[in-house]
């Protein structure tokens, strides 16, 4: 006959330490779900592809725009070129593009203001519209939009009360519209291109378009300024190009709408292009208006002047200069008109610094320096005739009045032409672009870094389960406990198809008859051949023993009591003994199912004397196999098992069969199991593999031996050959000898 053979088989010379065993378990655990990680990976980046195939898509769009250094207009800007050379500022530029008065201009010029959004599916609505799948019948008249529907508001204006609050607009049919409120109050109806003025509460909209059904609902705002303004610009960025203070700048807008992204772009670039020429213009402006003040005043001056100097020369006869009168002549009127020029320069400093500026200082240093010059002058015409002062007075004052009245008509030509052909200094060179693909989401990305986080999770997962799941694995386990393993029973392949064959088909009858009857349907199934060996080991166990009567328990439910109680009595009925199986769980005992028979007449109603032994006991079509179903379900079966008439049925069934089995509930949740053990001569416990850990088998042990029951074995079932075993303690080897 065939024999089973139980060897561990271990990794190393010598017991491996603790960490070592630990870490190759580890390794075993994700090796042996090695197809379980990489189908929740894959599942996690199917995940990641679907989102960003829902995911709205974000696009960007970029303009380049130059601000160039102005070159000198004027004196002051001269003087101030020269002495701090300045270029262009634009960290200043940056801010006043991000500034309110740009956004708010732009937001203005491209209606933001006015919100329109489709009433869409949750999740999946968005990705609905954005790829273009039209209304199908089913949802005709529904609210939802589909692909290809739209709206067109041109203008909307709303009394204070709702400005920012949301409104719906409903189509209707002849392509009118209504217009609610959250509490689907109408507020306006209306058709497409009409202009509709509603005065409770106060509303003006006029919608160009609508391209969608009756039914179709829209969400509507009107947003105010600010909300319009922090709308655009929390989308809106500014980078300087380049890694020094280049003047160019790029202008960077994101958003879901590539057509508002770019049209929204565009019109920033343009305000702050008109606000760069207005303020140019404005500046000549303001020169131009100092100068009309003081053209008409210079030109009074000089004719006085010539007046004063003609009367004279009249009085005195003509009057004619000397070669020195003529020279100290020349130099104060260039003096003069130096002087008369920084005065204008003044004037216009003025406006833009305080005089501790350093532009400004350095125009009154030279100020005051040219009247020291034009002081000593004036002392050298004291030495002169009073004749020869007097005209070189007069004849100065009419030269420098009359060049400075030159110099006022030349700076005005001069700033009327510049008004004329103002272009700032703010150059655009590159319009706004939308980039044909999103910058979100990032399908690759997302996809790879959701593999990831599935990947983590799947691992740590395992992990933490097989840390934490401490069940037993092996004999050695057990025999550190004290207890003698009489049999290793590995986990049946042949069971495991057939369970599955008959979840399948919903068979619940033929499952328990097929689950609990392995040797009669497969007697070379390796678990088969493992309960054989435990036949064999079963003279050892029942040494000393009072009597032939075996239970067998286990700590808690679903570890195999059942199935090694009935395939140990069929494969010890095949020896030739006659062979008797208790069903004592008459809590949940199925062992009326295996032989397809039922629960009624069996062991409760025995003890409770209502039936006698001979009809209880029932004959199967294996020679030599007979069983005991539990009966009729009673209200107290552990006060029943504790009659003495149960300990008469067990000598008495004892006497008529070489072996009697019984299959109890599990210690840890009834004490049926340590009544029980009271009568049998011979006690055996079942634990699971990977369910039952050490310390639960300790304490069942224990339970059993508070109540004088020695437990003589033990029972590993259903043994898998796992990675993490073989790298943790090894595993067992089953072979034909």
């Amino acid at each position: 006959m065939s024999q089973v053979n139980n060897v561990p088989v271990s990794q190393g010379s010598g017991p491996p330490g603790e960490e070592n065993v630990e870490l190759g378990r580890m390794i075993g655990l994700l090796l042996d779900n090695k197809w379980k990680i990489a189908l929740l990976t894959a599942l996690f980046g199917v995940g990641g592809i679907i989102y960003s195939l829902l995911a709205t898509p974000i696009y960007q769009g970029d303009a380049l725009v130059q601000v160039e250094q102005a070159g000198p207009r004027n004196g002051a800007d001269e003087i101030a070129a020269m002495l701090t050379e300045e270029q262009p500022r634009t960290a200043a530029q940056m801010e006043i593009l991000r500034s309110r008065m740009i956004i708010g201009r732009a937001a203005s010029q491209v209606k933001l203001d006015i919100g329109v959004s489709p009433v869409t599916f949750p999740v999946v609505g968005d990705a609905i519209i954005r790829h273009q799948i039209p209304r199908p019948a089913f949802a005709e008249g529904r609210p939802e939009v589909w692909g290809g529907e739209s709206l067109s508001v041109e203008a909307l204006s709303v009394a204070p009360e709702l400005v920012n609050q949301p409104l719906m607009l409903e189509v209707m049919e002849g392509n009118g519209y209504r217009v609610m409120d959250i509490e689907e109050n109408v507020l306006a109806t209306g058709r497409a291109g009409q202009l509709v003025k509603v005065d409770e509460p106060w509303m003006e909209i006029r919608v160009s378009e609508i391209q969608a059904p009756a039914g179709a609902r829209f969400n509507l705002v009107k947003r105010s300024q600010g909300s319009a303004i922090a709308n655009l610009k929390s989308r809106f960025s500014v980078l300087q190009k380049g890694e020094s203070d280049t003047g160019v700048l790029e202008l960077i807008l994101i958003g879901s709408n590539p057509a508002e992204v770019e049209g929204s772009l565009d019109a920033i670039t343009e305000v702050y292009l008109a606000q760069n020429v207005a303020r140019q213009a404005a500046e000549a402006e303001k020169s131009l208006a100092f100068l009309d003040e003081q053209l008409p005043k210079v030109r009074d001056q000089l004719v006085a002047a010539e007046n004063r100097l003609n009367s004279y020369r009249s009085q005195q006869e003509s009057v004619d200069l000397t070669q020195e009168t003529q020279n100290v002549l020349t130099g104060v009127v260039n003096l003069e008109s130096q002087l008369n020029e920084l005065e204008m320069q003044e004037s216009e400093l003025q406006r833009r610094f305080t005089p501790n500026h350093p532009v400004y200082a350095a125009l009154l240093d030279k100020k005051a320096q040219l009247q020291r010059e034009l002081a000593n002058l004036d002392e050298r015409t004291s030495s002169l005739p009073e004749t020869q002062q007097q005209i070189l007075r007069m004849t100065r004052d009419v030269e420098v009045t009359q060049q400075i009245y030159v110099q006022l008509l030349n700076r005005m030509q001069e700033l009327n032409i510049a008004k004329a052909a103002t272009v700032g200094n703010v150059r655009i060179i590159d319009f706004a672009m939308v980039r044909p693909s999103p910058i979100k989401p990032k399908t690759a990305l997302i996809v790879i870094v959701a593999m990831l986080v599935g990947l983590m999770l799947t691992v740590s997962f395992i992990l933490l389960r097989g840390l934490l799941n401490k069940g037993i694995e092996s004999a050695d386990q057990l025999e550190d406990l004290g207890l003698p393993v009489y049999a290793t029973v590995p986990r049946s392949n042949d069971q495991m198809k057939l369970v599955k064959r008959i979840k399948y088909r919903n068979d619940q009858t033929s499952k328990h008859a097929i689950g609990s009857f392995l040797a009669k349907l497969y007697p070379t199934d390796m678990a088969v051949e493992a309960i054989r060996g435990l036949r064999t080991s079963l003279h050892f166990a029942m040494m000393d023993a009072p009597n032939n009567c075996i239970m067998i328990t286990g700590p808690s439910p679903g570890i195999g009591k059942s199935f090694v109680s009935i395939n140990l009595a069929f494969v010890c009925a095949q020896a030739g003994q006659k062979v008797l199986v208790i069903d004592a769980d008459m809590r949940k005992g199925s062992l009326h199912v295996t032989f397809n028979d039922r629960s009624e007449a069996g062991l409760s109603e025995v003890i409770s004397g209502k039936l006698d032994l001979q009809h209880a006991v029932r004959g199967s079509d294996v020679p030599g196999l007979y069983y005991m179903s539990r009966g009729v379900a009673p209200p107290n079966p552990s006060e029943l098992l504790m009659k003495q008439s149960f300990s008469e049925l067990i000598d008495e069934v004892s006497k008529d069969y070489d072996l009697v089995f019984i299959d109890t509930p599990p210690i840890l949740a009834v004490t049926d199991a340590a009544i029980i053990g009271k009568v049998a001569g011979t006690s055996l416990l079942v634990a699971r593999f990977g369910v039952n850990p050490p310390r639960e088998i300790k304490i069942a042990v224990r339970r059993l031996e508070n109540t004088g029951i020695q437990v003589r074995g033990c029972i590993l079932n259903a043994i898998e050959r796992t990675a993490a075993i073989s790298y943790g303690y090894g595993y067992y080897s089953y072979s034909y000898k």
